[in-house]
């Protein structure tokens, strides 16, 4: 089994829980990866709305930390830190698709905006700002911004979400093609995808685009950008919405 870097006792707890399913061994390694789920935990709930409570993401994280060290197959070359992402990381999602977080008044305002876009668009002729959306409304750049984030957070699939229009219980994880064996089809797809991305990026400005890369490649927090870039947290998580909303522009109008 690939252990990762762990202790010496930890990797006892993993032998008796292995072994036997002790119960003593499992606490001690739902502990020892306690903070996996608390960085999956303050991942999600960066752009989340305030009525989402963190607490309830915990417990969906450490649900999913459960079923993976139940279902962890230590046969194989994979590190339980990888396998145990995914598992803690789509609980967390379906738990939140189960809740319907999304308010109402959200969803409705989530519209206004959208209508007002693209009224503002077809008499400029141009990609308009959140400000001058929000101008147009008559209501404060930071409502649009905090709208548009959380309605495109919803929209997010887990993989696991069951396909609809299927007569089979099966779910897009089960019908995600195989990377590995794409046809030329595939291929020409996944390149003009790429294309597109580096395209709508390269609109950005470059320090949008470095946020870009420090959150979504490199992994890092809002926190830790704002100290790279010397900005604060708040400032960071403003421009981040920000993008997202030209994204959302930019990708509707493809």
């Amino acid at each position: 089994m690939s252990y990762g870097n762990v202790s010496t006792l930890l990797k006892k707890d993993w032998e008796q829980w292995m072994g036997s399913r002790d119960q003593m061994s499992c606490d001690n390694l739902m502990k020892a990866y306690l903070p996996l789920v608390e960085y999956h935990v303050q991942r999600i709930g960066a752009n989340l709305p305030k009525n989402v409570v963190m607490e309830d993401l915990r417990s969906n994280g450490m649900l999913g930390l459960y079923d993976a060290l139940e279902k962890f197959d230590h046969k194989r070359e994979l590190k339980f830190d990888t396998y145990a992402s995914f598992r803690i990381r789509g609980a967390i999602i379906d738990g939140l698709r189960q809740e319907d977080w999304l308010p109402r008044t959200v969803r409705e305002k989530t519209k206004r905006i959208e209508k007002a876009v693209e009224v503002l668009e077809q008499q400029h002729g141009r990609y308009v700002t959140s400000l001058e959306v929000a101008d147009h409304l008559g209501i404060k750049e930071t409502e649009v911004l905090q709208s548009m984030n959380e309605s495109f957070i919803a929209n997010q699939l887990s993989i696991d979400e069951p396909v609809h229009d299927s007569n089979r219980e099966e779910s897009y994880s089960t019908s995600i093609e195989d990377k590995k064996t794409l046809t030329p089809e595939g291929n020409l797809d996944k390149k003009l995808q790429i294309e597109e991305l580096v395209s709508v990026i390269k609109t950005l400005t470059d320090k949008e685009q470095m946020i870009i890369h420090l959150f979504y490649f490199e992994e890092l927090t809002l926190t830790e950008i704002g100290e790279i870039l010397k900005l604060s947290t708040s400032r960071i998580s403003q421009i981040h919405s920000r993008i997202l909303f030209k994204l959302q522009q930019r990708f509707s109008n493809k």
